[in-house]
């Protein structure tokens, strides 16, 4: 794991790590996003939602450089590339699924965990994984990771949703690379120089059985006496994130599984990244009975990505027919194109976001596994899964929504 050019250390916290240095890095990167944010990745430590506890222990690597100081003062160290590793010893919130993987290492008396993720935990959202201030040092930080996973016996490490240039990197290190699909919509307009001018504006680009469809759903919400108002950043009060963690908590129950995060994690979002969440509230006679909450990208941190809006959590306390198409998609692309947004992903899975106006986009992850028979088997099924990811896109591209098809692909 040694490395001539680099200093390099592990930590068992985020806490370990400066937040100016973190998050210096991660500006360097062209495809950042709120997630990978020092606050955000500390708030899943600091709540009890991402620690050894649930499955999670935190083992971030860093790489150093120390640069001259001056004539009076000592040398300083520069963050070059680190990454948010974890051991697991579960699968479960992680949106890639591997579960088939484990339980073949099961059958052959081999342990599959713990393993190494290299992720923000519990968010399937692509982007920066391997933070580095230049091809060098990203190498170098894949060479050291992998490392530390050969000399501390693990099965394998996973990097998801990882960037373009993090997937380059890792297939130029002999990682095998896996592809899954998610569903994004994107202000074509804005990227062509223009933009639509409002979510009418938006409608006449699409079919006219999908405009039917989104204007009748529309009309149910309204005709139930739903009405929405959305709100931002500090204006979001601590009663409406009370009420968002009562939807929240509610639709994991119903799904018959405890919530992944906790209520603190979210006071600490509301404290110490106001800026990046974005609330909307149904309600009816005045009472609110439903919400989605949008995360939401901040130019400085990713520079190159334009204005994104993410689509993260939402719940119900009382059922409305299409409430949650209104609360999910309608309301946050009407907010997208009203103020200049110029992506909004969909999150994980779902092809009935297609119908939505989300179009199919393929993400990445990349996987190391120790074992050799194991990574050749994988090898090979990846290279048959992949085969069947292409054409499970081309048909997804037949079902364009759009009156002249341009399916984008990541």
């Amino acid at each position: 794991m040694a490395d001539p050019d680099y200093v390099i250390a592990v930590h068992d916290s985020p806490l370990d790590i400066a937040k100016s240095d973190w998050n210096g890095l991660l500006a360097l990167q062209p495809d950042g996003n709120p997630f990978m944010r020092h606050e955000y990745l500390a708030a899943m430590h600091n709540s009890g939602s991402a620690l050894p506890a649930t499955g999670w222990t935190a083992k971030f690597v860093t790489l150093w450089q120390n640069q001259s100081g001056t004539t009076h003062g000592p040398p300083r160290r520069i963050l070059h590339a680190a990454c948010a590793l974890y051991l697991k010893d579960h699968s479960y919130g992680e949106y890639v699924f591997d579960h088939a993987w484990a339980n073949a290492y099961h059958q052959h008396r081999l342990a599959y965990y713990p393993k190494a993720l290299v992720a923000p935990p519990f968010t399937p959202v692509p982007g920066a994984r391997l933070l580095a201030r230049d091809a060098k040092a990203r190498a170098a930080l894949l060479r050291a990771v992998i490392g530390w996973c050969e000399e501390h016996g693990l099965s394998s490490l996973h990097i998801l949703f990882a960037s373009a240039v993090d997937a380059d990197a890792c297939a130029n290190s002999g990682m095998l690379l896996r592809h899954t699909v998610q569903f994004h919509w994107t202000n074509r307009a804005a990227a062509s120089g223009g933009a639509y001018r409002d979510f009418d504006d938006f409608l006449a680009s699409l079919a006219q059985d999908k405009r039917k469809k989104i204007r009748q759903e529309r009309r149910k919400v309204a005709d139930a006496d739903v009405r929405f108002r959305w709100v931002q950043g500090e204006g979001i009060r601590t009663a409406d994130w009370d009420f968002f963690y009562r939807c929240y908590e509610r639709t994991y129950y119903e799904h018959g599984n405890a919530p992944y995060l906790s209520r603190e994690f979210f006071r600490s979002m509301a404290h110490a990244m106001p800026e990046n969440w974005l609330l909307f509230l149904a309600e009816r006679q005045d009472q609110p009975v439903a919400c989605s909450l949008i995360a939401l990208n901040d130019m400085a941190s990713a520079p190159a990505t334009g204005k994104v809006a993410y689509g993260r959590y939402w719940g119900a306390l009382e059922r409305v027919d299409c409430l949650h198409f209104e609360a999910c998609y309608y309301q946050p692309l009407q907010w997208c194109i009203e103020h200049g947004y110029h992506r909004f992903e969909g999150g994980a899975q779902g092809e009935h976001k297609m119908a939505r106006a989300l179009l199919p986009v393929k993400t990445s992850s990349a996987h190391w596994l120790a074992h050799p028979a194991f990574a050749d088997a994988v090898d090979k099924f990846l290279e048959r899964e992949g085969k069947g990811i292409e054409n499970y896109i081309d048909g997804l591209e037949a079902r364009n929504p759009f009156k002249t098809a341009l399916v984008q692909r990541r």
